[in-house]
């Protein structure tokens, strides 16, 4: 079989771009049995680590992505890595996620498509699984960490962190693994997928499936693929991401550049979502869009454990929460809702900014500030 080369998509072989892979078995080499019910075999994991591991191996930070991010949360942009760090400057020595003191490990989520198993990987009859990878959780997700961890020898982690996508993982560490998790910090996050992000996401799902390229999901060794879908899709999210009020500002009712939008030009921000389209297109594989927004779906920390109060008891560690005053894809008073639950009942720190769900990834100053703290707060018992 000739394997399509897929842009975006990391592939035996490739330059790891300072990457470390390991491969999973699950229990025994059972395999990984998911929520859904259905199964992987085996999954690899692509991981980044920063500073040194204490000899106790006590010192472990957990940094985890967003949707499209990967394991090159700091670090300029080259081979392996077509963007720099998506939180670089709060990783490294003095850094917020001090390297001096910390042992900071980034892993590519499950599904994705920067090195851990997801649909572009090659299933166990040697083609792409595509269609037929199995729906996944925030809990399989996270139980691929888990298994990440024990191979890294880490029992408990002195901090977990992440935004949006990558808080919901750090919720369920906290709730899944109590006992393996000191001090959390969680930005722009909720208890549970609410309808209007879930009806945000389907719609970005179905673009991609209605990609006549799409192929069923199978269009890996088709020479095509699902860029239009996709495109449209990331212009949805990008809406959500941030804020009328900033693109009114930014933008207005301007045409990009000389163009005149009444003889068949673009407006400026129809430009801007084109763009941050194409981009996204070049790094990315739809089918990993669709698997990680549907797992977003189904995010719910009360699921089958009787409600969000009684998941968010058993909680041992140290949790901040933080939000963006401007959310609109991820409102502050779900931050607030969430933080009424924990115990401790911390107050939720405010990140202030103009730019909407982003200001997670842009207000670096500030999300520093609120990350240095809670990775430097009392533990919990546990």
């Amino acid at each position: 079989m000739i394997r399509q080369t897929i842009p975006g998509v990391w592939q035996p072989g490739d330059d790891p771009g300072g990457r470390h892979f390991i491969t999973l078995s699950g229990d025994r080499g059972r395999g990984f049995e998911l929520e859904s019910g259905g199964s992987l075999p085996e999954v690899t994991v692509a991981y980044e680590t920063w500073g040194g591991l204490d000899r106790d191996r006590s010192n472990g930070v957990l940094v985890l992505h967003a949707l499209t991010g990967d394991s090159h949360a700091a670090g300029p942009a080259g081979p392996g890595h077509p963007t720099a760090g998506w939180w670089d400057g709060l990783i490294g020595s003095g850094a917020a996620i001090d390297t001096d003191q910390f042992f900071v490990v980034c892993p590519n989520v499950l599904g994705g498509c920067q090195g851990t198993t997801g649909p572009a990987s090659l299933a166990p009859d040697g083609s792409p699984y595509g269609s037929r990878f199995p729906v996944l959780t925030i809990r399989d997700q996270v139980a691929i960490e888990a298994a990440l961890a024990d191979r890294l020898g880490i029992e408990r982690w002195a901090g977990a962190v992440g935004g949006s996508t990558g808080a919901m993982r750090v919720l369920e560490w906290c709730v899944g693994y109590p006992e393996r998790v000191s001090r959390a910090v969680v930005l722009s996050v909720g208890l549970a997928a609410t309808a209007d992000q879930i009806a945000l996401c389907s719609l970005q799902v179905r673009a991609i499936r209605s990609d006549t390229a799409f192929a069923g999901g199978d269009y890996y060794g088709t020479g095509t693929r699902p860029v239009d879908g996709l495109g449209i899709a990331r212009g949805i999210g990008q809406v959500s991401y941030r804020t009328g009020l900033e693109f009114q500002r930014r933008f207005g009712r301007g045409g990009q550049g000389s163009e005149d939008p009444l003889k068949g030009g673009q407006f400026a921000i129809e430009s801007y979502l084109e763009h941050h389209g194409d981009k996204l297109a070049r790094r990315f594989d739809p089918n990993s869009y669709i698997v990680l927004s549907e797992a977003m779906n189904h995010h719910d920390i009360g699921r089958g454990r009787g409600s969000p109060t009684q998941a968010l008891a058993g909680v041992r560690a140290a949790v901040t929460v933080a939000g963006v005053d401007s959310d609109r894809l991820y409102p502050f008073e779900l931050q607030e809702a969430l933080a009424r639950l924990l115990p401790g009942r911390r107050p939720v720190t405010i990140i202030e900014s103009a730019s909407g769900h982003d200001g997670f990834l842009l207000e670096v100053d500030q999300v520093g500030d609120v990350i240095a703290d809670g990775l430097a707060g009392s533990e919990t018992s546990g």
